[in-house]
């Protein structure tokens, strides 16, 4: 089944979403902005974007690149949080969206970052680093959802509301991307959607 599928970016990563739109092959509904909106009214062009593209789609890839970061400032990430609030809210006139982030190529190293031994189950873990200097918080908080289960001392998949992927595996082929959007679409129905937070502080 074809999804419908809004993708959000900095302005310095629009080389991969034409990658997605144009050369994948994906069978999808591409509900992304591709054309300026005319205005200097952020109120405007938040409210254009949510009512004309984001309030009928299903699934949000998030590229995350080098500029993606909580620690670039509120005001120079307004567009993506928002983008990325509208898509986690779910109303009467907007249902909650999966939500995919794509790890660029510049951001395997920051992101990737080894296995560890843990103290608590003597295995090891994959060191993920999902926060302020890599993702926004509206992904962070939405990725590694606190608190854990009794028990627990790692994340597993069903503990996470946002699915990750590097931009390599997803791009492989349209079987490989549809994977992941289908995977993430199903997020939707899970039981950690409940435990999705649309505006972390």
């Amino acid at each position: 089944m074809a999804h419908r599928v809004f993708i959000s970016h900095k302005r310095e990563d629009k080389s991969y979403k034409n990658y997605i739109q144009n050369n994948l092959g994906v069978d999808m509904i591409d509900k992304s902005l591709n054309e300026a909106i005319d205005s200097d009214d952020e109120d405007y062009i938040m409210r254009k974007i949510r009512e004309d593209y984001l309030s009928d789609s299903t699934v949000t890839i998030f590229l995350i690149g080098t500029h993606s970061s909580e620690n670039e400032g509120e005001e120079e990430q307004v567009y993506i949080k928002r983008e990325l609030q509208a898509s986690l809210f779910d109303g009467k006139a907007n249902s909650r969206n999966g939500i995919l982030g794509i790890v660029l190529p510049d951001m395997y190293d920051k992101i990737y970052r080894g296995s560890y031994a843990c103290s608590k189950c003597g295995g090891n873990h994959n060191y993920v680093d999902i926060g302020d200097e890599t993702v926004i918080k509206e992904f962070s908080c939405n990725y590694y959802i606190k608190p854990l289960a009794d028990g627990k001392c790692a994340w597993s998949d069903d503990d996470r509301y946002c699915v990750l992927v590097k931009w390599d595996d997803f791009k492989k082929d349209a079987e490989s991307a549809e994977k992941y959007i289908d995977q993430t679409f199903d997020k939707r129905q899970h039981h950690i959607s409940k435990k999705v937070t649309v505006r972390p502080k």
